[in-house]
């Protein structure tokens, strides 16, 4: 079982793809709201599996130290905030690229 890369989603996390889910459905449909989890969860499996493919953000806060942002494969204005781990990635929240995602972060 150690071999086995591990994506934890945070409660906010799951409510961001949840938010996400339901903009796409009403405004693009429920096919493209559903593509759109394949590929988050698709591109959760890759930030897993390699950590450090993600942009480090350099943070001043210690809650946030080692925090790296990486794009939805597929859907790239939506942004993946996550920790590397030891067995795979902490997914943080996943926020639209025209949100003031440092404000909504608390990171300023």
């Amino acid at each position: 079982m150690s071999g086995i890369a591990q994506i934890h989603k945070r409660v906010a996390a799951k409510r961001d793809l949840i938010q996400h889910y339901i903009h796409l459905a009403e405004n693009a449909g429920v096919e493209t709201a559903e593509r759109s989890l394949l590929a988050a969860d698709e591109s959760f499996s890759d930030l897993a599996r390699y950590p450090a493919m993600g942009h480090e953000l350099r943070l001043r806060r210690a809650e946030t130290a080692g925090m790296r942002k990486w794009q939805v494969k597929g859907f790239e204005k939506f942004l993946i905030f996550y920790l590397p781990r030891s067995h795979g990635v902490s997914i943080v929240r996943v926020l639209h690229a025209a949100q003031d995602w440092w404000n909504v972060l608390g990171l300023i």
